[in-house]
């Protein structure tokens, strides 16, 4: 029997297991201290609570209240260059996701999804007003896009509308799958306008009148995470409510387009934990008289998570230098977000193969990565939309129907 020794490629406290070191490189030693410091509060104070959560579908409160503290979005120390690149924000969703995907979609949909549709979508006295409590946590949002019967339809479909008179709107429709909504100060509800038959978005308070919330149950993906149905029966906001620089779909695809990246991360997160988490269970696993690790059929499916992740990684890191130098297309963020999210569902399926049968406790923590990566290889752009955007890039031809 071989001796062992100690591994090559060990897991980094920060960024698990990095063969390239990719990660490692990307950041000022600010950002990497605010990374590190991400990364304690991750292990004392939320990996202690996530099983719990997964297993009965809540979010504990405890959660955001151990990492709003935190300042992530703008980090002490760190140039607010950095702080606002899609390469830091993207680091944190994968160092995030590495501990639970429910934990990293949460955080993101307050850095992420609604903090990006106020700044891209907002007027400056809008950004200025909001931006610092979005901050902070002390006001959070939700983003309220998705309808029932209209998701990867949605540039066409959107059925809420918004009526103007005089200088308030009136909003009716549904939305669903809307992430964090119940426990949101604000909700950024896209609906179309019946004058001109644009898209606007406006910031609806979650208790206006005539705003009713369902929690969506019985969900086997991202259950901590919180997603609702929400009906909206002529709610009532002022023209001050409508962020100003939404005014087309033009101007939500280049929110969506952005965004594309954070999921990307977040599959690559998910690979990593997945990952860590394998290579841990056969180290201390032992059948037939000897450790796990030791044998050849796992230290295969192993190398290929490992190639999934690096490749991931590099996939993610290069699209937001692009990103940050503001030459990325569609086509860049549909790529990585379709290639990764496919990644992930692979990794994290070897991982569950693995751990064998114990592969389906939430012990173990495979379970959760492999069940969550059905929810983030569809969600913000299925496999089969973010493939038609990179065909037509390909080709010059639409095959969107």
């Amino acid at each position: 029997m071989t001796t062992p020794r100690d591994p090559a490629l060990a897991p980094s406290e920060v960024f698990g297991i990095d063969a390239l070191r990719i990660a490692e490189t990307m950041l000022s030693p600010a950002g990497a201290a605010a990374l590190a410091e991400l990364q304690r509060t991750l292990d004392s104070a939320v990996r202690p609570l996530v099983n719990e959560a997964w297993e009965t579908a809540t979010m504990p409160p405890g959660i955001i209240g151990a990492l709003a503290p935190l300042g992530l979005m703008a980090p002490d120390g760190m140039r607010p260059e950095e702080a606002d690149s899609t390469l830091f924000s993207g680091l944190r969703n994968f160092v995030l996701a590495r501990t639970d995907v429910s934990v990293a979609t949460v955080y993101n949909a307050q850095s992420g999804l609604f903090r990006s549709t106020v700044r891209l979508g907002g007027s400056d006295e809008q950004i200025a007003r909001w931006d610092p409590a979005i901050r902070d946590f002390s006001l959070t949002g939700a983003f309220a896009l998705t309808e029932p019967e209209h998701g990867s339809d949605i540039a066409g479909g959107l059925a809420t509308t918004a009526t103007r008179t005089g200088d308030e709107w009136r909003i009716s429709g549904r939305k669903r799958w809307i992430g964090g909504a119940g426990a949101a100060d604000a909700l950024a509800v896209f609906a179309r306008s019946a004058e001109d038959g644009e898209v606007k978005c406006f910031m609806v308070p979650r208790d206006a009148a005539g705003v009713s919330l369902e929690t969506i149950t019985g969900k086997v993906s991202l259950r901590p995470m919180q997603n609702a149905e929400i009906t909206l029966s002529d709610v009532r906001v002022p023209e001050s409510a409508r962020l100003q620089r939404i005014d087309s779909w033009r101007d939500v695809a280049r929110i969506m387009g952005r965004l594309r990246s954070d999921v990307a991360w977040i599959a690559a997160g998910l690979q990593s934990g997945a990952l860590d988490a394998a290579v841990r269970y056969v180290r201390e696993r032992e059948q037939f008289g000897r450790p796990l690790a030791g044998f050849q059929l796992i230290q295969e499916k192993l190398a290929r998570m490992a190639g999934n992740v690096t490749a991931s990684l590099a996939f993610v890191t290069r699209l937001s230098q692009l990103q940050d130098a503001g030459t990325f297309t569609d086509e860049n963020s549909s790529l990585a977000k379709m290639w990764v999210a496919l990644r992930a569902r692979e990794t994290a399926a070897l991982g569950r193969e693995i751990v064998g049968g114990n592969g389906i406790l939430l012990e173990h923590d495979v379970a959760r990565f492999f069940a969550d990566a059905e929810a983030v290889y569809s969600y913000e752009g299925t496999h089969e939309v973010t493939s038609l955007i990179v065909g037509r890039g390909l080709t010059g031809v639409s095959a969107f129907t």
